[in-house]
């Protein structure tokens, strides 16, 4: 039933008012057209739609038929306002009351279920109702808004995803061959298990996109508010953003899993030149295993009274781990290989310093026979220099330390012995000529201040000779090559020379 009358328009009003509500004709039109032909429509229509998208496209989806009954109706009530302002060119009061009914009275009868807006969608209507024009444009807006924000929203996914989808998917097979190149396969490594993983999920949300868009789209937190229509039917920006956080937690884990198998990948291009290289350190830890020995037998042979640490055999179990390693390769077994390597370079490293370590722990008694000698040619130079190499106690002295050195086995102990008393001979007397400080003592005669250290040798190891001779003489090793005799047994770039 219509509603009473209000206040009669003026002529100038009618005119006014037929001009607004038919340029917000005009524009419904042009917005329901383009609606009409967006591809977002178009893909709702087909689809087959599930979950979210289909329970709010089931409501909104009587939208578009409804508009354009709702414009067919708002169409022909402005037609009959326009017909009955055309029947006089200065209308009088009938003419006056009748628009004034038609443009702002209750003169439109539409269908009913024509909610008010989204938030009645799907709620009861009675079957017919009567709205004035103003109403009906409202209802209209409502509707419109509606239904192109689950359009907009299901276009942007539709644009937006599945280029990204394919892009992630073609990225996931060419790691897949790879990783099928390198021995990786899902039950027998963690990196397999991972991509296929991958794969079911990729796989799931290109299902998902395809029939469920609006589960991947973000609704901005402020609604949009119900509006006129957009001004030359432009589609309008939809209020909200696309969710991409599964699509970038996948692309992460397959950038991870890419990074390790292209790890596994240089591995496999470097790994016989790396195996190469432990071998090569074995084989050097042997040589120098090999020279501790035979150093340990000369050491047994030349130096009396002295307890030589025995030489460890070679490693056999980095050897057995090496052929593990040989059959990984062989087999392609690279993410096994891969650790198994790092862990033998290690070890043959620590092979090789414990074979120096042996070597030198084994020569330190030689290497403390040649420094004595060292020392008695430095001493028998500094006798010649103080005119008393021909003195009877100062040859004696030096005669027999050198016996003592130069004998097999060589007793260090009394050697040390021996030359601590032949360099105490070599000091004047107290009231002598030439006594005082640097007349007889190896610190002025430009010899190295370094103290005795007996290469490793504790000093009072070799008795208290050692003690009051050769520690306060202030003679350093570099004496060594003071005396025009060779230093025999002395140790030399890690070998020994000499008898």
């Amino acid at each position: 039933m219509a509603a009473s009358a209000g206040p009669v328009l003026s002529r100038e009003e009618v005119d006014r008012a037929l001009a607004r509500l038919g340029a917000e004709r005009d524009a419904v039109e042009s917005a329901l057209l383009s609606l009409q032909d967006h591809p977002g429509l178009r893909l709702l229509d087909g689809a087959g739609l599930t979950g979210r998208t289909q329970e709010r496209w089931s409501v909104v989806g009587q939208g578009l038929p409804l508009l354009w009954a709702l414009f067919d109706r708002y169409s022909e009530a402005l037609a009959s306002a326009r017909a009955v302002r055309a029947r006089k060119a200065r209308p009088g009061g009938p003419e006056l009351a009748e628009l004034s009914e038609l443009l702002t009275g209750d003169a439109v009868t539409v269908p009913g279920g024509a909610p008010d807006g989204p938030q009645r969608l799907g709620a009861p209507a009675r079957l017919v109702e009567r709205v004035s024009l103003d109403e009906l444009m409202e209802r209209m807006n409502a509707w419109y808004a509606t239904v192109l924000e689950v359009v907009s929203a299901a276009d942007a996914v539709w644009t937006a995803l599945p280029a990204r989808i394919d892009l992630l998917i073609a990225e996931l097979r060419r790691v897949q061959t790879l990783a099928a190149s390198l021995g990786v396969r899902s039950g027998t490594h963690p990196l397999g298990d991972d991509l296929e993983a991958l794969d079911a999920d990729l796989e799931a949300l290109r299902t998902e996109v395809r029939t469920d868009p609006l589960a991947l789209w973000r609704p901005a937190r402020v609604p949009a508010q119900r509006g006129a229509v957009p001004d030359g039917g432009a589609q309008g920006l939809p209020s909200g953003v696309v969710d991409t956080e599964r699509f970038d937690r996948a692309g992460r884990a397959l950038d991870g899993v890419r990074q390790e198998l292209e790890n596994l990948l240089r591995l496999r291009d470097d790994a016989e030149e790396r195996l190469q290289g432990v071998g090569d350190l074995l084989q050097r830890a042997d040589a120098t295993l090999a020279e501790a020995r035979r150093a340990r037998g000369e050491v047994l042979a030349k130096i009396a009274a002295t307890e030589v640490p025995a030489v460890p055999g070679p490693a056999s179990a980095l050897r057995e781990q090496i052929v593990l390693a040989l059959d990984l390769r062989q087999n392609g077994q690279w993410y096994r290989l891969a650790p198994l390597l790092d862990a033998l370079e290690d070890a043959a490293a620590k092979e090789l310093a414990r074979a120096r370590q042996s070597l030198t722990e084994v020569t330190q008694p030689l290497a403390v026979r040649a420094e004595l000698r060292g020392r008695l040619d430095a001493y028998k130079a500094m006798a010649a220099r103080l005119r008393v190499a021909e003195d009877p106690v100062v040859l004696e002295r030096y005669e027999k330390a050198r016996w003592l050195l130069w004998s097999a086995p060589c007793d260090l102990r009394a050697a040390a012995g021996a030359v601590a008393r032949f360099q105490q001979a070599l000091r004047p007397a107290p009231g002598e000529p030439g006594a005082g400080a640097g007349a007889a003592e190896p610190g002025g005669s430009g010899y190295g201040g370094a103290g005795y250290s007996g290469a490793g040798y504790s000093a009072a190891g070799y008795g208290g000779a050692v003690q009051d001779g050769i520690e306060r003489d202030g003679i350093g090793r570099g004496g060594a090559a003071a005396g025009g005799e060779p230093a025999d047994g002395q140790a030399v770039d890690g070998r020994v020379q000499g008898g």
